[in-house]
Parts: structure tokens; sequence; C-alpha cells
């Protein structure tokens, strides 16, 4: 691929000067305090005078519980947020992602077969089966698409909708015959009260796909122009296309093992930032990972406090301000469907 087509490609998708200028770094501050409040945040009371003055128990929850579910909000944050632009690119379509094309419960199907086949399997192994389902599941999406000739409408879309719903289908009739289904419903209400240290480690596997995805940028975006245009520009897009499947279904199935399900986050803050900074992605990624930190932390923040002592799971929160956020995407007009 030469340096003159990345260049072509770039300059095609970068907007002139905008309001991002502004709601950009305000979205880093935000980023930081919600970290902090989430390091903070807990039933047991937690205090930055108690950590300075090096209080062993403070200390030892704070590496135990805060730490660990911090971190596993920000590399899920990541996993679906970069898993959904690289969806997107792929398949030329906005409004792909995840759980909006069937590849979230796939994997989630790769879990339900592990636990019933694989009692006593490792994480480890667990994240390989489940990364293996959804791979399988998004090779078998981006085929049916392959041979639909509207692919800049909403029928993408509809289509993985349809197939997530029929696996999904699939999967609660297999864990009720089996007696399982606490698995299907604890994987549906992913949150994140149960991580703590030894638990949340297989996620750190989201760093290599954070930086992969930032290697390969540039081809996903050029990817994102078609299959011939990308072709006639030196790229080879069959090769893009795997490595980028690999990619999401990598994120989706480490994701679905540590956390569960956590839908709309991979399709509403790439399109947030799109909106702001046109479709560079490699411009973009480092402000996706800032605004998917920011949406994930904040529903975890809000779920803690509004039923204290109990919680809301992550995912009712992030469905409900995920639909709206997808609404409004849809209704203000900025976007076309496809790219």
């Amino acid at each position: 691929m030469s340096t003159t087509a990345t260049t072509a490609a770039r300059a095609e998708s970068t907007p002139a000067p905008g309001p991002g200028r502004f709601i950009l770094p305000a979205l880093a501050v935000a980023c930081v305090v919600l970290l902090v409040a989430s390091l903070m945040t807990g039933e047991y009371h937690i205090t930055a005078a108690g950590l300075l003055s090096g209080d062993a128990d403070m200390w030892r929850m704070f590496l135990i519980s805060r730490v660990p579910r911090t971190l596993a909000l920000v590399f899920a944050g990541l996993a679906m947020s970069f898993s959904g632009v690289i969806m997107q690119r792929l398949t030329q379509n906005r409004f792909v992602e995840p759980t909006t094309a069937g590849t979230a419960e796939w994997a989630g199907l790769g879990v339900l077969l592990c636990f019933i086949y694989l009692p006593d399997a490792s994480p480890l192994v667990r994240m390989c089966v489940a990364t293996a389902a959804a791979f399988a599941g998004t090779v078998v999406f981006l085929g049916i698409i392959d041979r639909i000739r509207a692919r800049k409408s909403a029928i993408v879309p509809l289509v993985g909708l349809m197939l997530g719903a029929v696996v999904g289908a699939a999967t609660t009739y297999l864990a009720i015959s089996q007696n399982m289904l606490q698995v299907v419903t604890a994987w549906r209400s992913g949150g994140f009260a149960h991580i703590v240290r030894g638990f949340y480690e297989p996620l750190w596997a989201v760093l290599v796909v954070a930086v992969a995805a930032y290697l390969l940028a540039d081809r996903f975006t050029i990817a994102g122009l078609g299959r011939d245009v990308a072709t006639s520009l030196g790229l080879n897009y069959g090769r893009t296309v795997a490595v980028g499947v690999t990619i999401v279904a990598l994120a989706s199935g480490v994701t679905s093992v540590v956390v569960g399900f956590i839908p709309f986050l991979g399709l509403v803050v790439p399109n947030i930032v799109s909106m702001l900074r046109g479709d560079d992605l490699r411009r973009n990624l480092p402000w996706i990972a800032v605004g998917s930190t920011v949406l994930i932390v904040g529903c975890d923040l809000l779920g803690r406090i509004v039923v204290r002592p109990m919680e809301i799971p992550t995912s009712v929160i992030m469905g409900v301000l995920g639909a709206c956020a997808f609404l409004a995407i849809v209704f203000s007009g900025r976007f076309r469907v496809g790219l």
C-alpha cells in the first residue's frame, strides 16, 4: 500500500476545523475525573488521605477491587469501541458493531458451550472458545451482507440484528435444555460488580487489539472506501478484512468471558467522534478510546450510585443511554448510513 494512497484517504476523510476543538479537550478532562471517581467510589470507604497515610486496609481494598474494576472498564470500552469502528469500516456502514452484527451473540454462544462441554476450563480456554465462535459468527455475517446489493442502507444492521436474534434464541434454548439459563442471564446482564484481582486479567489482551488497530488504522480507512477502490490503491483487501475480523473476534470473545454483553458502545462513540473529526481512523482512535472510557465509566458510576448499596448492571444503563444516543444520531441527519 503506497504512502500516496494513505495520504489521499486521510485528505478525503478529514473535515474542516469545527466544534471538536472545544469538545474533545473537555472530554479528556471528564475522562480523568471519572476514572478518579471510579477508583474512589464504593461501599468500602476509601479516601485520598487514607491512601497517602499508608492505611493497609484501604490499600488492600484499593488494589484488590477498585483498580481491577476501573481497568476492566477501560479495557472493555476499548474492546467494544475499537471493534465497532473496525466493523463499520469493513462493512461500509455506520450502524454496524458487535451487538448489531450478531458477533456478541455468537461469543455468548461460545461461552455457554464452554460451560456445558468444558465446565472445568480455565478462563484462557473460555476466551479461546468465545473468540472462535465470535470469529465464525462475524464471517457468517460478512458472507451474508456480501450478497446483499443494498449495502449502504439500514438493511445491513437489520440483517445483523436478525442473525443475532436467531443465535440468541438458539443459545437460550440450549441453556434451558441443559438447565444453565443462569449462565445466559448473567452474560446478558453485563456488569463489573464481580470484577476483582485475579479475574479481570484476560482483558489485558485488549491492549494487543488496541495496538494492532492503531498500527493498521490506515489500511482499515482505505478498506472503508470499498473493495475496488482499496485494491486499485494497492491494498490487499482480503487480508485486511481477515485481520479486522480477527481483531473484532478477539475483543468480543475476551469481553464476553470477563464482563458479558455491553450494547451500543461500539456504535455511539465512533459515530460521535466521526461527526466531530471526520473519518480518518488513525487520528480518531485515541479520541474513540477517551470517549468510550467516559461513556462506560459514567454508566458504571451511575449504576453504582442510583440504588446504593445495590448496583444496576452497566449494560442496562448503557442500553438506555446508547439507544437514546443512537436515535439522536439517526434523526440528526448528519450521516448517511453508508460511509
